[in-house]
């Protein structure tokens, strides 16, 4: 995982692509792009769905291609940038070859859910480094994503801030020297919400973060927990651990984002302000720090840090996670895809906010497993977990 250096002022600016720049961590990458625009060129920038968005971004840094994931809105995005010289990609493929372009350097992996995948993939498989935010990426195909990782002698920087915080406290220590890793955790909107009213939570309260500003299906994942266990998968292949050596504690003030315990009974903690962008600047900048001002925190306002072990009674997505994570192969490519379908039913109302680890658990029972898949079994599992999950908004028979 360990990446190249950075640049230095005087040297020649990295080419980068910005996979899902339209979200909310692809547009904070762009924000720190803004800072340091000698450092960086940008070559590719890549959406979803917000056509409009993604040409006004293509018009401020002039990328050399776009891509579109959406392939019915290339025609808008084509019209939208007709006057440049910039090539219009649409789809997977277009995702794809955003990510391997030859003169990209380092691509900002920001692509949500499952759909980031295949251009992680394929920036891997080129050499390139990824400053990876796509959790779900390693969650689904971890085993896969580090046999092309070093096949291709290629690198990965977490952007998570609880495995960027890990990846900090880790430099210049032996990773044979690691007792286990403590994930901090929010608690999310719900932390101390009473369990018998859970089924009475609605959209806007979910997405009503106390901490943290993200897009709405990371803001769900946190306010049931399981975004703690997809991190919890992710550090399992980006440290090498075993499972035993990962835990979780609910931390509400988010200002100890994560530790690291060691073998002669020492621990590392990275604090800092609830903030993406810094995170996102040290992937980038690695491991270089460049000067930036990002809000710093006020020690005379520090008053207390809390830690509690987390309620997986209360928050059975998390138990979920951790067993997904225990019987390995398709069982969290599985609870991946139950979770993004589950979240997205909630999101349109479709279904309560008790249902989403109904839904996670009976994927996990329904569909059968591979214990060593290939890329096709882990899209046949993610296609068949979110059909056992659509079953639940459809009428049962007569």
């Amino acid at each position: 995982m360990t990446s190249p250096p950075a640049p230095t002022p005087n040297s020649a600016p990295r080419g980068i692509a910005v996979l899902g720049s339209t979200g909310s961590i692809g547009t904070q990458t762009l924000d720190i792009l803004r800072l340091f625009p000698d450092r960086f060129r940008v070559r590719a920038l890549t959406g979803g769905s917000n056509a409009e968005k993604l040409a006004a971004q293509a018009r401020e840094f002039r990328p050399d291609c776009v891509a579109i994931g959406d392939e019915t809105q290339v025609g808008l995005l084509s019209e939208a940038l007709s006057d440049l010289d910039t090539e219009v990609l649409a789809g997977e493929a277009g995702l794809c070859a955003s990510a391997e372009r030859d003169d990209v350097d380092v691509v900002m992996a920001a692509v949500v859910g499952f759909a980031g995948l295949a251009p992680v993939l394929a920036a891997l498989r080129n050499g390139t480094q990824v400053a990876l935010a796509n959790k779900e990426t390693l969650v689904v195909g971890g085993p896969l994503v580090n046999r092309v990782m070093d096949d291709a002698g290629a690198s990965l920087v977490p952007v998570d801030s609880e495995h960027s915080a890990i990846f900090q406290c880790l430099a210049g220590e032996s990773w044979r020297t690691v007792e286990e890793i403590v994930l901090t955790a929010s608690g999310g909107p719900f932390r101390s919400r009473p369990k018998e009213t859970f089924d009475t939570i609605s959209v806007e309260e979910a997405l009503d973060h106390p901490n943290w500003s993200m897009g709405a299906k990371i803001t769900i994942d946190s306010a049931t927990m399981m975004n703690k266990g997809l991190e919890v998968i992710e550090a399992r292949w980006l440290f090498d651990l075993a499972v035993d050596q990962i835990q979780v504690l609910v931390h509400p003030q988010s200002i100890v984002h994560s530790m690291v315990a060691f073998t002669d009974g020492s621990v590392k903690a990275q604090l800092g302000v609830p903030d993406m962008k810094v995170p996102i600047q040290y992937a980038l900048s690695h491991p270089a720090r460049w000067p930036a001002p990002h809000e710093r925190l006020d020690w005379r306002e520090l008053s207390r840090l809390d830690f509690a072990p987390p309620d997986t009674k209360k928050f059975p997505c998390l138990r979920l996670a951790f067993e997904a994570l225990k019987t390995g192969g398709t069982a969290p490519a599985i609870l991946n895809a139950a979770n993004e379908a589950a979240v997205d039913l909630f999101l349109k109302e479709a279904i309560g906010f008790l249902d989403i680890p109904r839904a996670i658990e009976r994927a996990l029972e329904q569909v059968p497993g591979t214990a060593a898949p290939t890329l096709d079994d882990l899209y046949a599992a993610d296609a068949e977990a979110r059909r056992v999950v659509q079953e639940l908004t459809q009428p049962a028979p007569n």
